[in-house]
């Protein structure tokens, strides 16, 4: 096989090709990458068609051009290859279904000696990931090379075209088939993710309509600024979406925006799937050598370059780098894509951000020795603007990768945490479980005992600290339970149970000299109200009032109405009270010296918040007081 490069500007193209080198010729392949207008593509290839009319001749426009070493734009390249042992099948298709289409272009172009498709196909109506999947079901395994259509990253119309008829809408392909057609491939990847994990939580094959459950659009302008929507889509093909696929990453980028602010990628993302951002490292880009060492390309005849428009973009003219190595050992042509086809390990993929190649030959002819490619490949000198963009590359790199120890780092010991937590809670419901059994048989015998023996001062005196006992272990007991279970609320009259905590903590008061006092306004007074709640709203004023009232001063109770609020307060001479709002959190006690977690206060400001009920702490050297404002409806 041999091709022959064309580059067309403005002039006409009997002027640039000699086409009588291709009379008589019947196995030729034309590819057209076209930088300019619709319009341009159409005369194109009805030329083409003029002169050689049984070529077969597929096109595509660009986002730039490859020619030979060159890197072009706005410019028109054309590529005829003439094959000896080689013949071609072509196929078009228009169908709605981008499945369909794949389906019908494997059926018509795969035969049992096919080499290789080359495929090109429309950005903005065909999804190339489910074209690839209808190729797969007629051949999973066949090489594909190729891209999809660009359009100077204007993102308004791409076209293709087939003989000389041009579309905005469908697939052209071509088959190669032979028995002695060579065929290698290669890609470069060289884009790194940053920053932390997202998560895909809404979109339908390769429209995504919300990321971290926000707007797709919304979710670009967080992380990416304002300012970047102005020119979103050609903004965000520099920062593509990153799958990690085993140990790689494959790069999804934006090539449509909706009224509704979602977005149509080039190839399916899924709900729940993992993706970062990702940016170009110019480090790896521009890193020597271009061709692998163990890459020997010394008798090949073409080679066909598809490399994607975002490394135009951000390496710029050094870009030529990676074109200019192929060019020097056989002629080569290609384009800028918005997404390109690669065939690995039996596998097409879709790929975005990648330079692919396709190296053919198809009988030994005489060797382009490579014995200098590598020594030109050591020589290759980066501008000063490269070498800067290597080191801010290499600094955000670096700086991922800590980031991404770091976050793994912190996920361990979340994990740990969590399970000191859960092993902290099964102790804490085992420790109440099993000490509700012996207080209460401590409490009934010290009834019984009292009952057949009297009153016993050393008894009381342990019948009052049981009873801190069966405070501290409630409030474990609700701490516990209220994440498990349901608390109900049903009718309860207030004043009758507050009478019924005065009972029980009476001989701990009297222990202190001190006496309970209760004055309501309401002989009854019923609210719909959990009773577990009101008890520990109760009994935790009632032991601190206890604690810290002053000996042989009484402890007050008083329940009132001021307009639409009944108030229940608890009131005592007790020492003054310096941060009011401090005694709510947990752990607080403003005194050292007293015994206690400073738990009690804490569950009962929790419960105010979640039933509605306001505090009011007031507190001076004579007196404090707590009162809690019942925002309810008597009944």
């Amino acid at each position: 096989m041999k091709t022959y490069n064309y580059k067309l500007k403005n002039e006409n193209i009997q002027d640039i090709i000699n086409f009588d080198l291709f009379k008589n010729k019947e196995n030729i392949l034309i590819q057209v990458f076209c930088g300019q207008e619709k319009s341009r593509l159409q005369e194109t290839v009805d030329s083409l068609f003029s002169f050689l009319p049984n070529a077969f001749c597929i096109g595509t426009t660009t986002n730039g051009e490859i020619y030979e070493g060159e890197v072009t734009s706005f410019s028109i390249i054309i590529s005829i290859s003439i094959f000896e042992e080689t013949f071609i099948k072509e196929s078009f298709q228009t169908q709605k279904s981008s499945f369909q289409k794949g389906l019908q272009l494997a059926k018509e172009l795969i035969t049992p000696n096919t080499k290789l498709l080359i495929l090109f196909t429309d950005a903005l109506h065909t999804n190339a990931d489910e074209l690839l999947k209808g190729i797969k079901e007629i051949n999973p395994s066949v090489m594909i090379a190729g891209a999809i259509a660009g359009d100077n990253s204007n993102f308004k119309n791409t076209y293709i075209s087939s003989g000389n008829k041009v579309f905005d809408n469908g697939t052209v392909g071509i088959s190669l088939n032979s028995d002695n057609l060579n065929v290698q491939n290669d890609s470069r990847f060289n884009w790194s993710p940053i920053g932390i994990e997202h998560k895909i939580t809404k979109a339908v094959d390769n429209r995504v309509y919300e990321i971290n459950n926000i707007k797709a659009i919304s979710f670009y302008e967080k992380y990416l600024g304002k300012e970047f929507s102005d020119l979103f889509l050609q903004n965000s093909i520099a920062f593509p979406l990153l799958i990690k696929n085993n140990n790689s990453y494959i790069a999804r980028a934006a090539l449509k925006l909706f009224e509704d602010g979602s977005l149509e990628f080039s190839g399916n993302l899924k709900e729940g799937q993992k993706v970062k951002f990702g940016f170009g490292n110019a480090e790896m880009i521009l890193k020597d050598p271009i061709i692998p060492y163990d890459k020997d390309y010394s008798d090949i005849q073409s080679f066909f370059i598809y490399s994607c428009v975002a490394r135009k973009i951000f390496v710029g003219d050094s870009i030529n780098k990676e074109n200019s190595a192929y060019s020097s050992i056989a002629n080569t042509a290609g384009f800028f894509s918005y997404g390109e086809f690669y065939y690995e390990k039996e596998n097409t993929k879709l790929l975005n951000q990648c330079f692919t190649m396709v190296a053919l030959k198809e009988s030994i002819t005489n060797k382009n020795i490579n014995s200098n490619l590598n020594q030109k490949n050591k020589n290759i000198t980066s501008s000063k603007y490269s070498k800067t963009m290597q080191t801010l590359t290499h600094l955000i790199e670096q700086s991922s990768k800590d980031y991404d120890e770091q976050s793994k780092h912190l996920e361990i010991e979340k994990i740990n945490s969590q399970m000191l937590l859960t092993s902290q809670k099964i102790f804490l419901r085992h420790a109440v479980h099993e000490t509700n059994t012996p207080i209460s048989v401590i409490m009934s015998n010290i009834e019984l005992y009292e009952m057949e023996h009297g009153k016993n001062s050393y008894l009381s005196t342990i019948e009052v600290a049981l009873k801190n006992i069966f405070n501290i272990y409630d409030d474990l007991s609700y701490l516990v339970k209220k994440d498990q279970f349901n608390y109900p609320k049903r009718d309860i009259d207030f004043v009758d149970y507050i009478r019924s905590r005065i009972d029980f903590f009476n001989l701990s008061a009297k222990q202190f000299g001190s006496n309970i006092v209760f004055n309501s306004m309401f002989k009854t007074l019923t609210f719909n109200f959990n009773e577990t709640k009101l008890q520990r709203i109760i009994d935790n004023n009632l032991t601190n009032a206890i604690k810290y009232t002053q000996e042989n001063s009484n402890i007050y109770i008083t329940l009132t109405k001021e307009e639409n609020s009944h108030i229940l307060t608890f009131s005592s001479c007790s020492q003054y009270i310096q941060n009011p709002q401090k005694v709510f959190k947990e752990y607080y006690r403003e005194e050292s010296i007293k015994e206690g977690f400073g738990l009690g206060l804490s569950l009962v400001k929790r419960i105010c918040d979640e039933e509605n009920v306001d505090i009011k702490v007031e507190s001076n050297e004579f007196y404090t007081s707590f009162n809690y404002i019942f925002n309810l409806e008597a009944k």
